[in-house]
């Protein structure tokens, strides 16, 4: 479609605010949860992450699109989220790996999108108020009032288990490493940590999926990890059953607080082998553990967050993508806080004192530029190794 054949279209916020602009994608209406990610590239991993389940995501990058989509950037099999805000949605995307048009790729997901909206403005509120539900329609018709009570009526991300809609539902084995020319092993040949690995000995790896992104288990694989990776609600005996060396439990949408399966689960492998979490996976070890978490203003979102790892005080750039937070002043005396947000001081990484198990907010996977984070998973396997 030509950007000046596009309909106009609506953004509403539950706070009234209206927006008027013009829509690309699929003409569809949809209600999320409004973040914003400040991430600069990446929105097609943006796009297909299981984590933005329920969320409608605004990206602070004015210009989107431009490098179009290829089925090398997803992260998983479809486009997760309930909507996309952009400044300018380009036209035409002008790339050596470009397979197609944002747009069109919107459209075969039934993906709507907006753009010509004030963004900064968006943000704004956003950061002043909180959290917010948000609207996209092609309705131009309806009055803005009704609009905004509809959005008001929407279910919040906490009223469903975004977890279970977005696993595998059978058990699956992951085999394959790094598969781009700009993975880390191939743009740093020979740097500890990095890859190629010398042989050594696979270990075994039960993978919750709560939502796990391709790149995790690309990550796992290339770290020596034979990985098997079962349901969000597969039990503690069925996960053993696989004589694992040790248990991952991935990143995922939604409320943490409500995902009592996967905490009693949790709860029942971290007596019996070594266990490591990403982002959900790190707050459903907290809970674990006894502590609590919390939803967080505008949460984090973007490539760009500072992180501290208190182990060595290496300061690392991290990618990150989440709405809830664990409290620190909840933390029970069995665990230690391994990682701090140097931006807000928030929890980014957690260890056992006494058990083989340890868990981060953030995503060292992601590589958003730098692949400062990437060491976790060689520490996880040194972990099992050390047990």
């Amino acid at each position: 479609m030509n950007r000046t054949d596009r309909k106009k279209s609506r953004l509403v916020l539950e706070d009234g605010t209206v927006c008027r602009g013009r829509s690309f994608g699929a003409p569809t209406e949809t209600v999320g949860e409004l973040v914003f990610n400040t991430s600069i590239t990446g929105y097609q991993e943006i796009l297909t992450d299981p984590s933005y389940r329920g969320q409608t995501v605004l990206l602070t990058q004015p210009h989107i699109g431009n490098y179009g989509v290829n089925s090398e950037d997803e992260e998983s099999t479809q486009v997760w989220l309930s909507g996309f805000i952009v400044r300018e949605a380009c036209g035409r995307a002008s790339n050596f790996r470009s397979g197609g048009e944002l747009s069109d790729y919107l459209k075969q997901h039934n993906i709507p999108g907006i753009e010509h909206v004030d963004t900064r403005m968006i943000v704004r509120r956003v950061r002043s108020a909180g959290a917010l539900r948000v609207l996209l329609t092609e309705d131009m018709d309806t009055p803005d009032e009704e609009l905004v009570q509809r959005v008001k009526d929407s279910p919040s991300v906490s009223d469903e288990d975004h977890v279970m809609a977005v696993t595998t539902k059978r058990v699956e084995h992951w085999t394959k490493g790094y598969e781009s020319e700009f993975s880390p092993e191939n743009a740093f040949p020979g740097r500890p940590g990095y890859g190629p690995f010398e042989e050594r000995k696979p270990l075994k790896l039960v993978a919750y999926d709560f939502g796990a992104k391709r790149n995790i288990m690309r990550s796992l694989s290339v770290h020596g990890f034979d990985v098997t990776v079962v349901p969000a609600d597969t039990s503690a005996e069925e996960a053993l059953e696989h004589k694992p060396d040790g248990i991952f439990l991935s990143n995922g949408p939604g409320d943490p607080a409500i995902l009592d399966y996967a905490v009693g689960n949790a709860k029942k492998l971290v007596e019996k082998v070594p266990v490591f979490g990403i982002c959900l996976g790190h707050q459903i070890l907290a809970q674990v553990f006894g502590a609590k978490t919390f939803k967080m203003k505008f949460g984090h979102h973007g490539g760009n967050q500072p992180v501290m790892d208190l182990t060595t005080e290496v300061v690392e750039i991290t990618s990150q993508n989440h709405s809830f937070a664990v409290d620190p002043e909840k933390l029970p005396d069995a665990v230690e806080v391994s990682h701090i947000n140097l931006n807000d001081q928030t929890v980014e990484g957690l260890r056992h004192k006494e058990l083989p198990v340890f868990s981060v907010q953030h995503h060292p996977e992601a590589a958003p530029g730098p692949h400062d984070s990437l060491y976790l998973f060689e520490r996880f396997r040194e972990t099992i190794e050390g047990a």
